[in-house]
């Protein structure tokens, strides 16, 4: 006789059956994937954050990339668009350094685009529908699509700086959605609840005008200045350098004194660990975003400290957004659960 045991080791192992895709799958899945994939998948709600999570993380490395492209003078390595030359879609080696850096700048735009098109797809897929993350989520993808196209206009126009200044606002515009995504994942539908008064409120928006003006003037700074984005002659904003970059850096000391007047109010008036964390948060991100900035310009600009301001300007964004979205709570909005009827109640009675 055999032996049993013998059996069950020399059982080979089975697989699960894969399930059947029929015609008519296919079709849903074409006539509409986001919701053919919704049918089938719920992300747990740690997905769908790390999803707008990796959104903005990709926003902010294509605004140090772009940097890069800048302040390695790499902006015309790939002298034309869509393509790279009139006769490639790619960077040739003939093309050397700065070819390589653009195209390689270019092509991280389809990495962005993949990282907003997972935040879409997980949010649409979430358990009960969203319909307003959703929208953040394609929003997002909007921007994307015409920030791409207004690149391409800044190299066929020769690295106009108002055209790159409008580029920048644009990556600022999508980092600013990416954050509000990435916030509403972390809460609730409910109707937005103020966690302080309307005078902290309003000290917080002159907060946001001021950190608006000081992102806006610092493109002026950057359009005027030295890295021109190409070693070739480029054209530069008609404004006086130093001029602007003083005005810049009162505009960062009005950001860096309206935070400080915020957290003392904030404590003044006892309010909830979140908005006081965010705000000593920001505190902390304009004190290093300042030492860079002077640094960087008793230094003559050295290209180095220049990227790290730029990737300071959008983390400092980032938070200054994150102290207004801290300054309320939604919660989860809980269905009604009818009670039992009058009727009912009298004849138990």
């Amino acid at each position: 006789m055999t032996d049993p045991r013998e059996s069950v080791h020399k059982r080979r192992p089975t697989m699960g059956r894969v399930p059947k895709v029929t015609r008519a799958d296919a079709r849903a899945a074409l006539r509409n994937p986001l919701a053919f994939i919704a049918e089938r998948w719920t992300p747990e709600p740690r997905t769908v954050q790390r999803a707008a999570l990796s959104a903005i993380v990709m926003s902010v490395l294509i605004v140090v990339t772009g940097g890069a492209v800048r302040l390695t003078g790499s902006g015309l390595g790939c002298p034309t668009w869509p393509k790279c030359t009139a006769d490639s879609l790619t960077a040739t080696s003939e093309m050397g350094f700065h070819g390589a850096i653009e195209f390689g700048n270019r092509m991280l735009t389809y990495v962005l685009c993949a990282a907003v098109g997972w935040a879409i797809i997980a949010a649409r897929s979430q358990k009960p529908y969203r319909r307003g993350l959703t929208r953040l989520g394609w929003a997002q993808f909007w921007i994307v699509m015409s920030n791409a196209v207004l690149g391409g206009i800044v190299v066929l126009v020769g690295l106009n700086p108002y055209t790159v200044a409008a580029h920048f606002v644009a990556t600022s515009a999508l980092i600013a959605v990416a954050t509000v995504m990435w916030q509403r994942t972390r809460e609730g539908d409910a109707p937005p609840r103020p966690l302080v008064g309307k005078a902290v409120q309003q000290l917080v928006w002159f907060l946001v005008a001021a950190a608006v003006l000081l992102i806006l003037v610092g493109t002026v700074v950057t359009g005027a200045g030295p890295h021109a984005g190409d070693s070739s002659e480029v054209e530069r904003m008609p404004v006086d350098w130093e001029t602007v970059s003083k005005l810049h850096a009162v505009l960062a000391w009005i950001v860096v004194t309206l935070t400080f007047a915020l957290w003392f109010v904030l404590k003044a008036v006892d309010a909830p660990k979140g908005p006081l964390n965010r705000t000593r948060e920001l505190f902390l991100i304009l004190l290093a975003q300042g030492v860079i900035g002077y640094v960087q310009y008793f230094t003559d600009l050295p290209e180095v400290l220049v990227g790290l301001h730029m990737f300071g300007s959008a983390v400092m964004w980032i938070w200054v957004l994150r102290v207004v979205l801290s300054l309320r709570e939604r919660r989860e909005v809980v269905a009604d659960v009818p009670g039992p009827a009058p009727e009912a109640t009298l004849t138990k009675a």
